[in-house]
């Protein structure tokens, strides 16, 4: 008698699953994207805050919906490949010193040549291909996806902007300041550019929810083709957090001074009344110095417009319902149309 039931149940599961993969529909799109949204770095363990910046993207993508027939509930795959270009900074308003010591002017004295940096920015710009690849599922208007990203960074520059202060320091009489013929310098526009240490890759784990518009028209007619969804848009609000470490750690200093000037003052003569002594100050961007962060996170936060295009599908009107779920009305030229 027991096997009896256990074999009536194997029977009645396959009979169930067999009429659910009948039951079951496959459509394909194709389509594009753009986004924009804010990029932040996040710096753990650090004396800095976030940066804040902007970034944009656009791509294109393909979507599988399954689920089962006249169903307004989909199962969606989507996987892509796009563009992504941001700029992001990181803005410091403490004021910074790098000093030679003992130099001596052009009298002999002895002094401390000081460089006060003030007002330092630090740009990251990035552009890269982007791959997402994200599951998820679309209930009438409203979808959702989740996912990953992975990011190959193809340009990244680092750009250093500042202000600088310079001036002598004496030991028995007040610093001089403001003195160009001896380079003391006040509010001196300082620039340095180099590769961003950036990582080459990157993954981001990625959330996407949103609505979808757009609507189609159906015939009653039994037995003839069933026009399917030609078009379908989408707007969302998503975003990408960084599952690893964004950045490389080097051992730059933030400004090195020039070596030129730092060695013993017997050993030359310094020339004071050209600009070499700040032209030579070189800038290092805050990510390549020491003890910047122990790890640096990214994050977007944006949105998201999206135009899908379904793929042409050959399949008989048997019972000409809605397959979405949506309600139903007699249009005016004598066929059945519905609304989302």
């Amino acid at each position: 008698m027991c096997k009896k039931i256990v074999k009536n149940t194997y029977f009645l599961l396959l009979a169930v699953l067999f009429s659910t993969t009948m039951e079951a529909k496959i459509s394909n799109y194709v389509g594009a994207y753009v986004q924009a949204g804010e990029w932040t770095l996040l710096p753990s363990e650090s004396n800095y805050g976030p940066s804040f910046g902007g970034v944009g993207g656009l791509g294109f993508l393909y979507e599988m919906q399954l689920g089962p027939k006249y169903s307004p509930t989909r199962f969606l795959l989507d996987v892509g490949v796009g563009a992504q270009g941001g700029l992001t900074s990181f803005i410091q308003g403490s004021n910074m010193y790098t000093t030679l010591k003992d130099q001596k002017d052009l009298n002999g004295d002895p002094f401390e040549y000081v460089y006060e940096i003030n007002n330092r920015h630090d740009q990251y710009m990035n552009i890269g291909v982007q791959v997402p690849i994200m599951i998820g599922v679309q209930h009438r208007k409203f979808y959702m996806l989740a996912g990953v990203k992975v990011n190959a960074n193809v340009y990244k520059k680092a750009i250093t902007t500042a202000t600088l202060n310079t001036y002598g320091h004496y030991e028995d009489i007040p610093d001089l300041r403001g003195m160009e013929e001896y380079q003391f310098f006040n509010n001196y526009p300082l620039k340095g550019t180099a590769n961003a240490t950036l990582s080459n890759i990157n993954l981001d784990a990625s959330l996407e929810i949103g609505g979808r518009f757009g609507g189609v028209v159906i015939t009653d007619a039994v037995g003839f083709d069933v026009p399917k969804r030609k078009v379908e848009y989408r707007l969302a609000g998503f975003l990408d957090y960084g599952l690893g470490d964004i950045h490389t750690q080097h051992l730059n200093e933030g400004f090195v001074a020039p070596s030129l000037y730092d060695t013993n003052p017997g050993s030359q003569a310094y020339v004071y009344n050209t600009t070499s002594m700040v032209d030579n100050l070189k800038v290092n961007d805050l990510m390549s110095t020491t003890n910047f962060a122990k790890k640096v996170t990214n994050l977007v936060v944006g949105i998201k417009f999206s135009i899908l295009f379904q793929l042409p599908e050959n399949e008989k009107c048997v019972i000409c319902r809605d397959a979405y779920g949506s309600s139903v009305r007699r249009g005016r030229s004598g066929g059945v149309q519905y609304e989302e």
